[in-house]
């Protein structure tokens, strides 16, 4: 009998530690998502708040393709130490063999980003002890060599850029299904990396000036940096 109580109460402290976490989590969410020729990919991550949010207590953990158990990451990916996200900013997570305009701008390498159908999340707390706040793509399973994007649009051989009145994360099959969706599709090599998601700009009325954009079809880089 002891045991019985015992169980139940820290199933009913674990749940109402979570519910804590969800209330001190600041709304970080993907902002931009790039799966480009060669290693040209990265993740972009955005602040909404007023805050500045200490990436010390977030991951980015994945799967490679078909994770090894359903609906469990294989990788704990953390943050560089000490790195953090301003009011309105973003952090850019690049491979470390992007081209140099978007390493000029990155914040972080990490060398085994998407080819289309590794899911990522974005989680708060511990690697024993978190909450999922953001997907691109899921842990559920082998999605082949991509997922869909709002009927139509992929994760692979693409750009995803959020919708600018997206304010907060949410589940993949929500941000991704056609009826709720989320993001907008553009071809591959389209890259627009922005100090500040337009989002923010739409609701404070500010943006920071900092932003690269590739032309494919002039096959050359234009950018700013303010």
């Amino acid at each position: 009998m002891k045991n019985k109580f015992r169980k139940l109460f820290l199933i009913a402290f674990a749940f109402l530690f979570n519910l804590s976490l969800v209330a001190q989590t600041p709304s970080l969410f993907f902002s931009e998502y790039a799966e480009g020729s060669s290693n040209n990919k990265y993740l972009e991550i955005y602040n909404p708040t007023t805050e500045v949010v200490d990436l010390g207590n977030y991951a980015f953990p994945s799967v490679s393709n078909a994770p090894t158990l359903s609906a469990e990451f294989e990788f704990w990916n953390t943050f560089e130490q000490g790195a953090s996200i301003s009011p309105g900013g973003v952090y850019v997570v690049a491979h470390g063999s992007a081209d140099p305009t978007i390493l000029a701008v990155a914040d972080q390498t990490h060398n085994y980003l998407s080819n289309g159908d590794d899911g990522y999340a974005l989680a708060y707390g511990t690697e024993d002890s978190y909450i999922y706040i953001d997907w691109i793509g899921d842990f559920n399973g082998d999605p082949g060599s991509e997922w869909d994007v709002c009927d139509g649009g992929s994760t692979k051989d693409a750009t995803l850029v959020r919708n600018c009145d997206v304010v907060s994360g949410s589940e993949w099959g929500i941000s991704s299904d056609s009826a709720s969706c989320e993001w907008a599709v553009f071809e591959q090599n389209y890259w627009k990396i922005n100090a500040s998601h337009d989002g923010y700009q739409k609701k404070y009325n500010t943006i920071h000036e900092r932003e690269i954009e590739f032309y494919p079809e002039q096959f050359k880089f234009i950018g700013t940096d303010k």
